[in-house]
């Protein structure tokens, strides 16, 4: 890695050949263009923001159709300022790399027609399912079997709501889908699931490449009820007319099935070796290393997708982040009590010593993914006195998603180098110097912020650029860095006790609540 590395390039700097990115989140689709060195080249982006529907019972979905129309107007705008500036265009891009948000499921008719919305990965209506599955199979069975335990997030629980809830549309659906495969079908007329992407639904097997026959036959399923799955490298050619007349640029181009999101950014920010942890903090968080494995064993209480066939994804994924911040700003109004700006907020914040408050908070103001998947939990903020203020709680509820972070990092230990460090991306920590640093000294290894814009699309464009051919091993594209945080190691033994305090409580209010009732 080289921290002079540029993370963008004048479309003039661009060497060719050139990919495009899709990166479909879940708020915005993004379309942007890479240069042959996985830089992305500036003042070329389709942007649209959208938002899903959320409804009072805990779904959140979208119209699949929806979707696939602003995930192809970002495209129409991404190729149109493009070729503003590009007057090669129409040779200049040779492959459409993918990135999409993991879990989210849709059914489709024997005419590829959807006829369910696209159920997003945290509609919690398949909660009670959730249970369900864990009662009838066992939790540690599905969890070997899939990489993932028994949860709302996965298709499992949500084909099992399906059934019990809308019994007629559920017999109604040939097969079960991403967004991504029906995109694709569109497109190509052709229905194919990426390894990454079905690495994420629950029902696929990690270690063996392929959908797992016994958990598809314990919810009365066939592999015909799922697409049938992509080879990494083959990639769809040959576009229906209507899209070769409506993007001319891309008529030559291969284009790469949908990636995981996580993966994408793992791999974006440079993190695909087993001495690199990726730690993304936006509104909520996720801690992964990704490194080249055909067979890995599953930590308990963490999860296993991949990014393809060769490299395999270990890590965790938090429902709070950046927004117990949010929350903590918003409710306790420092900014009213004559704290000052957030500048000055911050900067007390750091001047506070590490756990000095005495207060242990549990931040599951969302519920629980990693490490215990509790879908109830709920925040707790214990040892508040007389004298506590919002800075002690604002304080204490940071370094407590660190110690979530931590949980993640000590189960993950097994299959880490030595020499580990951390690289931070998302906002939300990237633009605090000090919850960076905190990080840093809670984990007690070195945390390097991230220089990468946009760590998913870059990570779709340097997937399609190795599959294709462009480049035959990832670290051939240097990653820039930020700044390099030191862990103070006198802060990290303060903040083991306090991580210690916060696990005695976890167990008596969260792991063990089915006691207390």
């Amino acid at each position: 890695m080289n921290i002079q590395t540029p993370a963008t390039v004048t479309p003039v700097q661009a060497t060719r050949p050139l990919v495009l990115a899709l990166d479909v989140g879940t708020s915005s689709v993004r379309a942007v263009l890479y240069d042959s060195s996985g830089r992305m080249i500036e003042g070329v982006e389709g942007r649209t923001q959208y938002r899903m529907t959320a409804t009072s019972d805990g779904g959140v979905q979208i119209e699949p159709d929806l979707l696939v129309e602003i995930i192809c107007g970002s495209i129409d705008e991404c190729l149109l300022q493009a070729a503003a500036v590009l007057p090669d265009l129409n040779d200049a891009i040779c492959s459409v790399g993918y990135s999409n948000f993991w879990h989210a499921m849709m059914g489709i008719d024997q005419h590829g027609q959807a006829i369910t919305p696209l159920y997003n990965w945290n509609d919690t209506r398949s909660a009670t399912d959730a249970k369900t599955l864990a009662e009838l199979f066992g939790a540690q069975w599905i969890h070997q079997r899939t990489g993932v335990v028994p949860h709302a997030s996965y298709y499992p629980a949500k084909l099992l709501w399906l059934r019990r809830t809308q019994p007629a549309m559920f017999h109604e659906v040939r097969r079960w889908i991403s967004i991504g495969e029906y995109l694709y079908s569109i497109i190509f007329g052709r229905l194919e699931c990426g390894i990454s992407m079905a690495s994420g639904t629950g029902l696929f097997n990690p270690n063996l490449n392929c959908w797992d026959e016994e958990i598809l036959a314990a919810l009365d399923l066939e592999t015909h009820h799922v697409s049938p799955l992509a080879v990494d490298d083959s990639g769809f050619s040959g576009m229906n007319r209507m899209f070769i007349e409506r993007w001319p640029a891309l008529k030559h181009a291969r284009w790469l099935p949908a990636a995981g999101d996580g993966a994408c950014s793992n791999i974006g920010s440079g993190c695909f070796t087993r001495e690199l942890i990726a730690i993304n903090i936006g509104t909520s968080g996720a801690m992964r290393v990704c490194w080249p494995a055909l067979e890995v064993s599953i930590p308990e209480g963490l999860w296993c997708y991949r990014a393809n066939s060769h490299y395999a994804l270990i890590g965790g994924a938090l429902s709070n982040g950046g927004d117990v911040y949010a929350w903590c700003k918003r409710t306790l109004r420092a900014g009213d009590e004559g704290y000052g700006d957030e500048e000055e907020i911050e900067r007390q914040l750091a001047g506070m010593e590490a756990d000095h408050h005495g207060l242990t908070v549990l931040p599951f103001f969302s519920g629980e993914r990693s490490t215990g998947w509790h879908d109830f939990a709920r925040a707790s903020i214990i040892g508040i006195s007389l004298s506590t203020g919002p800075l002690d709680v604002m304080r204490a509820s940071l370094e407590a998603v660190c110690y979530r972070f931590a949980a993640i990092y000590s189960r993950l230990q097994t299959e880490l180098s030595d020499r580990t460090r951390i690289i931070a991306s998302g906002g939300a920590i990237v633009n605090s110097r000090f919850w960076t640093q905190m990080m840093a000294d809670v984990i007690g290894v070195p945390v390097s912020a991230s220089a990468v814009p946009e760590a998913s699309s870059r990570g779709a464009a340097m997937l399609a650029l190795e599959a294709f051919g462009q480049v035959e091993f990832f670290h051939e594209l240097e990653t820039p860095l930020g700044e390099v945080y030191e862990p103070n190691l006198d802060n990290h033994k303060v903040y083991l006790g306090a991580r210690a305090r916060q696990d005695k409580f976890y167990d008596l209010l969260i792991a063990n609540e089915g006691d207390l009732h």
